[in-house]
């Protein structure tokens, strides 16, 4: 079913657009607008072979600084729905999984994409103001190796999508994320549709886990080893440890995963795991002053109350990058569940 939008009585015409090109150029002239000011969309097309990405050239890389601590990497793919999805969508994509999965090829498009930077003093310095750090090369490499996506950008649905994702889970579902994007135009005037809204909101995801909490039954396609392939040997050790020390307070402790995140939850979830490639995300459902007077060797982060709210009540989230205060994990772990079994 289309969409009709109207202002101050006039309607909006719909661009469709013939020529892949064409729609390039708009994702990349808005990418802003599209992706949001703390984002950096690179047109490196000309500048990368397809030996570098496993026999495919991404259409652009775009970088989201939204979370200075956790910048977002994706290869950026932008196709017509017009456009046959098993001979030319889904081989495209698929190449992109082998490149993910193999150190020398993205070594080498770190260097690529590192000297592209470099060359351009305007892109150099608008990396330095997003990422508050002057260590380029080390950002990139970085955000390529721990959680790296792939974003399709196209121009209306197929029905190919769903069963795709579902079939995929570790492949597909995992790494892609898909934005549908129109533009309408009145009098010289445009509006660019983008649905679903960028980036993907994990928080809305815990928001639907909080309603199967209130009764709904939940049916979960996703499992530990979804999360846990291709992370490094540490957070592996990290996730066992953490979930040891749970099972010996108390055994029937429910490690609950989804596709962002791994929830702790006795009757209710108390405690967040976000699982990248080199270390953990730990959310926990405590006022962030009595983390603060627990943790002392790991980085906290205060949340808003807006991010609050989705949690539903005091909560805060810890950077685990290494093992050798576990005891600050457990201690803390251990006084959420606590609160949580008196409330």
């Amino acid at each position: 079913m289309g969409l009709a939008i109207f202002n101050e009585g006039s309607k909006f015409i719909e661009q469709k657009f013939n020529l892949e090109e064409d729609f390039e150029r708009e994702v990349k002239a808005n990418s802003k607008i599209l992706f949001g000011e703390k984002t950096i969309y690179l047109d490196i097309k000309r500048r990368v072979d397809t030996v570098s990405l496993g026999g495919s050239i991404p259409d652009g890389i775009l970088f989201d600084f939204e979370d200075p601590e956790d910048i977002k990497f994706y290869l950026v793919e932008i196709e017509l729905s017009k456009h046959d999805f098993y001979r030319h969508i889904f081989p495209q994509i698929t190449k992109f999984f082998a490149f993910y999965k193999n150190y020398i090829l993205m070594n080498s498009l770190v260097e690529k994409i590192f000297t592209f930077i470099s060359e351009d003093e305007k892109i150099s310095e608008e990396f330095r103001k997003l990422s508050g750090s002057s260590e380029i090369y080390k950002l990139i490499k970085d955000s390529i190796e721990n959680d790296p996506k792939i974003l399709l950008i196209i121009d209306e649905e197929k029905p190919e999508f769903d069963e795709i994702m579902n079939t995929y889970t570790d492949t597909w579902d995992k790494f892609v994320i898909i934005e549908i994007l129109k533009k309408y135009s009145l009098n010289g005037n445009d509006i660019f549709v983008l649905n679903p809204d960028f980036p993907e909101k994990e928080l809305a995801e815990i928001g639907e886990e909080v309603e199967d909490e209130k009764g709904k039954e939940e049916i979960t396609k996703y499992t530990e080893s979804y999360h846990l392939e291709g992370t490094s040997p540490l957070v592996q050790d990290i996730y066992l440890k953490i979930k040891g020390f749970m099972w010996s307070l108390n055994e029937s402790l429910i490690f609950n995963p989804q596709k962002y995140y791994i929830s702790i939850r006795d009757k209710r979830n108390f405690a967040y795991l976000g699982i990248r490639k080199r270390w953990l995300y730990l959310t926990v459902m405590l006022p962030y002053e009595i983390g603060q007077s627990i943790v002392k060797n790991y980085k906290l982060r205060k949340y808003t109350e807006g991010i609050e709210r989705f949690y539903g009540g005091p909560s805060f989230e810890i950077k685990i990058e290494n093992s050798d205060n576990m005891d600050e994990i457990y201690a803390l772990l251990k006084e959420t569940y606590e609160r949580r079994k008196r409330e």
